[in-house]
């Protein structure tokens, strides 16, 4: 049965504490949250506010060199909490130039997760558009969970998809078998850019439906304006209210 979370990364810009923003985020609709570090919270804080909030962990986003540098405590804190997930959210567009540089990305990918697999951990790689850039005729993207292990997941941001040029919704299909985890993010396709969900092209209720068909684990919605204020908040649970 799939969940609905909410990135944390939405409000990273909040003054209040973490456990604060995660007590904030319990008030609303959704199910659990996907963390995006812990700022100055030490785990123990971190699990009672989820505790207090009701809500559960979907994921942890987590940098790769982090992982790389630090990943035996790294999968230690985040185990504490419950997490089963970690997610790269991010490399550098340089790493998508070439099918070699994808590749080389790909062998770090999976040398990390098959050390988390070590501590009951599962890997998943979180898109922007730099990814979609055409390698061969295909995206590079595409490239990456082919030179990937079956057991590096994919978490697609729709949003990032939709402003790189690509049906998001169609590429979750095609490549649903690596999929378990889903940002749930708008887009404007004549811009190319990112968009507050409701306001761009994507059709919200199709991405929650193909979602729940395919029975991904977690739907996160994820905001990238007005991560200082509350009110990011307050538009995502009505996002919640009205299609979920």
């Amino acid at each position: 049965m799939t969940s609905i979370g909410f990135q944390l990364y939405s409000l990273h810009a909040v003054e209040d504490s973490l456990p604060t923003v995660i007590e904030r985020v319990g008030e609303t609709g959704f199910e659990g949250v996907e963390l995006a570090g812990l700022d100055d919270a030490d785990a123990d804080e971190v699990g009672e506010a989820l505790a207090s909030a009701d809500l559960e962990l979907a994921a942890a986003h987590v940098g790769l060199e982090t992982l790389e540098e630090d990943l035996d405590e790294t999968a230690e804190t985040y185990r504490e909490l419950g997490c089963e997930d970690i997610v790269v959210p991010w490399l550098e567009p340089e790493e998508f130039e070439s099918v070699e540089s994808v590749e080389a990305a790909a062998e770090r990918l999976n040398a990390v997760a098959s050390d988390l697999a070590a501590h009951d951990l599962s890997l998943h790689y979180h898109n922007h558009d730099q990814e979609f850039v055409e390698l061969d005729g295909e995206p590079a993207l595409s490239h990456l969970l082919a030179a990937t292990d079956d057991d590096v997941g994919l978490e697609l941001d729709l949003g990032w998809a939709g402003a790189a040029g690509y049906d998001p919704l169609a590429y979750l299909d095609e490549h649903a078998e690596r999929v378990r985890l889903v940002h749930l993010k708008d887009y404007d396709g004549d811009a190319g850019e990112a968009a507050v969900v409701g306001e761009g092209d994507l059709d919200i209720e199709a991405a929650v439906d193909s979602v729940r068909d395919h029975g991904f684990d977690w739907l996160v919605y994820e905001a990238e304006e007005g991560p200082d204020s509350y009110e990011t908040l307050t538009h995502a649970a009505d996002v919640v209210r009205t299609y979920w």
